[in-house]
């Protein structure tokens, strides 16, 4: 990797027009307190608005201001790993372009760096500006996935961090499609460290989080760094055949010792939607990981490019070499 600049930055947005100025203004000030040479790597994930202009017009004024604009939505993660193809710093921080990642936190994560640490993660103290569900919800998710994984994610964690270069090769040589990040940065190992912050509100305009987005994310957490889910499916199933043999059993020593059954439709009604419920699920779950090895098996590129600037080579995922069956 060049080593000629210092400190990388990743920089995702999808219309974010209102915030970008106030953010230009504050990077340019970190990187004039920095002690080393910088590059900020914006990547415009499929905005509609005028946010791509706003920072080409900043990239043409400094070159240290690079943009990269995908050929249409592809993700946070994605967009993120865009970025990551293309850095040359030997530090890489990973931040959101909204300000609730503040720049000025840098500092005490570049301190960490300097003291021996690969990965140094940015951990949210506080949450301005949320609602009370979401933080609540927030809590749940990371207990559950803390206990699910099978390598310890830290809480309350978002993509705020920063990141050796040799991090960065890593997380490179892994192409699987369905990124969750947070626990690839923490399945690579390394030196870790926490700094913590106190996150503020948005700056501007409205989240790129919705609901729906932040479940999906949670399950490619989950799904992805865990096989609980798997195996509680297996126990279900395993628990359901029990109650159907027992009840099974109620029913011969009931037709024994009586005679005869009561006739009746509610409890064989209910019974079989049970069993028909438990089946559904049982099988959902394992759609999600039959569905990942679908996604894994088409060998798609993650994303593709259609604009840089700054940028002489942008970067793409590696690909599988195909294998010739003649």
């Amino acid at each position: 990797m060049n080593t000629q600049v210092t400190y990388s930055f990743v920089i995702p947005f999808m219309n974010e027009e209102d915030v970008l100025e106030a953010l230009l203004v504050r990077m340019t000030a970190l990187m004039g307190a920095l002690d080393g040479a910088c590059e900020v790597v914006f990547v415009d994930d499929g905005s509609s608005d005028q946010g791509a202009a706003i920072i080409a017009s900043a990239a043409r004024r400094d070159p240290r201001m690079k943009l990269i604009r995908l050929s249409r939505n592809f993700g946070h993660q994605i967009a993120v790993t865009a970025g990551l193809n293309t850095v040359r710093g030997e530090a890489v921080i990973i931040m959101d372009a909204d300000l609730q990642d503040p720049p000025e936190v840098v500092h005490e994560l570049v301190a960490q760096w300097k003291g021996g640490y690969e990965i140094v993660h940015a951990q949210r103290r506080a949450r301005e500006g949320e609602t009370r569900f979401k933080k609540m919800s927030a809590n749940l998710y990371y207990r559950l996935l803390s206990r699910l994984s099978s390598v310890e994610i830290p809480r309350n964690v978002g993509d705020f961090r920063l990141v050796d270069a040799k991090v960065v090769e890593a997380i490179r040589s892994m192409p699987e499609r369905d990124r969750y990040l947070r626990g690839m940065f923490a399945w690579v190992g390394f030196r870790q460290s926490i700094v913590q912050f106190d996150r503020p509100q948005r700056f501007a305009g409205e989240t790129k989080y919705p609901l729906k987005k932040m479940m999906r994310l949670a399950m490619d957490g989950v799904v992805g760094f865990s096989d609980a889910p798997l195996r509680l499916a297996l126990w279900l199933g395993a628990l359901v055949s029990l109650g159907a043999m027992t009840y099974g059993i109620y029913i011969f020593v009931i037709a024994l010792f009586t005679g005869g059954l009561v006739d009746g439709w509610a409890s064989t009604i209910v019974v079989l939607s049970f069993l028909s419920g438990m089946n559904l699920l049982i099988s959902g779950v394992i759609g999600l990981y039959v569905g990942r090895i679908h996604n894994e098996s088409k060998e798609r590129p993650l994303y593709f490019i259609s604009e840089s600037i700054g940028i002489a080579e942008a970067v793409q995922m590696p690909q599988p070499k195909l294998v010739s069956h003649g």
